[in-house]
């Protein structure tokens, strides 16, 4: 199915690459046929490594709520395939080419087939609005304007850096206004189509809703009682120094940061604005409704994503996100002799990281802007482990786990 996948892949590649000369000539229909080239080289990387799973239950059911969606929207078109990849982030994407990615995390996340829906009716939505390859041009005419802009620039000899930065402050704020115009469009347009199918009106306002809660890593708190209890080893008590956090209370941060409006940069509108704008343009979702719980065949698929939740992260070698999401399913007490085990290979993994002086590569510094106080609290404890240390605990889990 994978070369199949691939083959399908190259003939809509380069179908479209062959639409777009046509209908852009110089360097637009140059660069947009640049980017479609090494977008599939790319594209066909990420499926031989097995980024993407094929043949699974998800994209069985994703298939059936995309058949469900185009029975009362005759507008959406035949041609399109569904691509599953593992990847934990609550999130779906479109290709310019009719190709939608859907993360396996969505179903983390979402409560029912609806809410998968609403997301693929979104998707769908900036397909039909050709949003895709509207910003792909609009960066190529971009680039073309900064061009033009910069040599203009260098003919300025009186406040030159103040120049710069206004022309950059508003090509961002540019930026984002389109994609916040477009986020809001696919809302509209995504809500239309969900409508005329069958399922519940108020399921797309809890999508929403249930996305709004999603914190980057995970919407759960770590707490210290679960660093005591799974770090303090027969061998190796307990540290509470492993536990210092860094003093980021009397950083400068207005020093550093770009002068820029930070809502304004936001990449697309907040999901709570979203939420607004949908309630007040279709008065029918001003009726909340409490999500439904899903059937028996949405539940095990549910299952089956948080299972998957390590051997992705495995598989992406996102090694120190793998040890956050292991305490947090160890706190809940769920599958014990499962998350030891993955303890033990996870830390064996950072280990030798750190050993090899590339431990940067696997496990995240602290950015105190952009992670919860959970997160950056479990950083501390991982930057705070010596060698030996590290060996210990992945030496420790590794007989539990066997065990």
């Amino acid at each position: 199915q994978r070369k199949e996948f691939l083959n399908q892949l190259k003939t809509k590649n380069e179908a479209l690459i062959k639409s777009l000369k046509s209908r852009y000539t110089g360097k637009t229909g140059k660069e947009l046929e640049k980017f479609y080239r090494e977008f599939y080289k790319d594209f066909e990387k990420e499926i031989k490594d097995k980024d993407y799973s094929f043949n699974s239950n998800f994209k069985i059911k994703l298939e059936k709520i995309l058949l469900n969606l185009k029975k009362k929207n005759p507008q959406i078109p035949d041609n399109l395939n569904i691509l599953v990849a593992k990847n934990n982030t609550p999130n779906a994407f479109c290709l310019g080419d009719g190709t939608f990615v859907v993360n396996m995390g969505l179903f983390n996340v979402l409560d029912n087939e609806a809410q998968v829906a609403s997301v693929l009716s979104h998707e769908l939505a900036h397909y039909l609005l050709d949003h895709t390859l509207k910003s792909l041009v609009n960066e190529i005419n971009e680039d073309k304007d900064s061009r033009s802009i910069m040599e203009n620039l260098k003919k300025v000899s009186v406040n030159k850096s103040k120049k710069a930065f206004d022309i950059v402050k508003d090509n961002l704020y540019k930026k984002r206004e389109i994609k916040r115009k477009r986020e809001v469009e696919a809302d509209s347009l995504g809500y239309v189509l969900f409508r005329n199918s069958d399922y519940e009106n108020t399921e797309f306002y809890n999508t929403l809703s249930n996305l709004s809660k999603y914190d980057t890593i995970s919407p759960r708190e770590l707490k210290i009682e679960t660093y005591k209890k799974l770090y303090n080893l027969p061998s190796q008590p307990f540290k509470d120094s492993w536990m210092t956090k860094e003093d980021f209370g009397n950083y400068n941060y207005d020093h550093y940061k770009v002068k820029l409006n930070k809502d304004s940069l936001s990449t697309h509108p907040e999901l709570a604005q979203r939420m607004e704008f949908i309630t007040k343009q279709f008065a029918e979702l001003k009726n909340k409704k409490e999500a439904k719980k899903g059937d028996e065949e949405f539940a095990k698929l549910k299952n089956t994503a948080r299972m998957e939740v390590l051997p992705n992260l495995w598989h992406s070698e996102q090694y120190g996100r793998g040890i956050y999401a292991a305490m947090q399913f160890l706190q809940d007490k769920e599958e014990e002799n499962y998350y030891h085990e993955w303890l033990g290979k996870l830390f064996d993994k950072i280990y030798t990281a750190r050993k090899n002086y590339n431990l940067n590569r696997y496990l995240d510094r602290i950015e105190p802007k952009e992670q919860s106080e959970s997160y950056q609290q479990f950083l501390s404890f991982m930057w705070n482990l010596n060698l030996a240390e590290i060996k210990n605990i992945a030496d420790y889990y590794n007989k539990k786990g066997a065990s």
